[in-house]
């Protein structure tokens, strides 16, 4: 988990690697407002980003699969720069599913890829249970299912010591307290204090998302894995070589629930591969892609 939040920083820091050149589009839908990118032409790929990132976090994805698809990034509605207020409870990858059917629907997609990461992971996931027909592949890394690793002592010490404080801090204003707690859980002691301005700017806009998770009164409800198991679509899982213990147990267990899915592990990343890896993460991704829809 340090590598990912060392690379995060160096990443938000560095304005050039995002999509600048693309002119950002929103719209309202499933009541929210919600802001996307796109380029190129072809079948559609959906890219989904992580807690702490928006749509601007997948530029090296979008310059490399635009070259054969049509890809869109779109912000979660409580991320930058959303200015949807916190509202409903509980919040969880459930809402966001629903947002990303409303999103698809409002844009006459059809069938779509799907790449997703962490809580986007999860969401394009719940979205394939839902509508399984809509969707031609599968491709997520650690989606936090939080709920197939809740008995372990990796998910307890993460929600005692991260999450709960974190919360407390939210509920109390300090949402830069509360963003402390995360960071500092998944890198090390001192690690959001250390981040140079600009990166911890990015973070707080992105603070929101959080704020609204760990205030959630079911931050992370349960999938059936029997509803896993049926899916048809090829079906890619990735993760990182250097993640933590409980995102890998979420790992292990997705692979169980689903042996058919195909497993890469890129090499040197922890649980945001995509941007700490960027190149061999989508190089595998579009592989894959290309294969299984020859």
């Amino acid at each position: 988990m340090k590598l990912f939040f060392t690379s995060l920083i160096l990443l938000l820091a560095s304005t050039s690697l995002f999509a600048q050149a693309d002119t950002p589009k929103s719209f309202t839908a499933n009541g929210v407002e919600l802001t996307y990118i796109e380029r190129g032409s072809g079948p559609v790929v959906i890219l989904l980003h992580g807690g702490q990132a928006d749509y601007r976090a997948w530029d090296y994805a979008m310059e490399y699969l635009s070259k054969s698809y049509r890809v869109i990034s779109y912000s979660r509605r409580y991320n930058y720069p959303n200015k949807n207020p916190i509202s409903g409870n509980p919040h969880s990858a459930y809402v966001e599913a629903d947002d990303l059917a409303a999103f698809i629907d409002a844009l006459k997609l059809k069938r779509v890829h799907l790449v997703g990461t962490s809580i986007g992971a999860y969401t394009a996931l719940i979205y394939a249970v839902r509508k399984p027909a809509n969707v031609i592949t599968l491709s997520i890394a650690e989606p936090n299912i939080h709920a197939w690793v809740k008995d372990t002592e990796a998910f307890k010490d993460f929600y005692n010591h991260a999450w709960l404080p974190a919360a407390s801090a939210f509920r109390s204003g300090d949402d830069a307290a509360g963003m402390r707690f995360l960071v500092d859980k998944f890198g090390a002691p001192g690690t959001f204090d250390r981040m140079p301005p600009a990166a911890r700017e990015m973070a707080m806009h992105n603070a929101k998302f959080f704020k609204a998770a760990t205030l959630s009164t079911d931050h992370s409800p349960d999938i059936e894995k029997r509803k896993v198991r049926r899916l048809k679509m090829p079906v890619l899982l990735i993760h990182g070589e250097k993640t933590g213990a409980m995102t890998r147990a979420i790992v292990e267990e997705f692979a169980k629930v689903m042996p058919t899915a195909e497993r890469v592990e890129i090499k040197g990343a922890g649980h945001g591969s995509p941007r700490e890896k960027p190149q061999e993460f989508i190089e595998a991704v579009g592989e894959f892609i290309q294969r299984r829809t020859r």
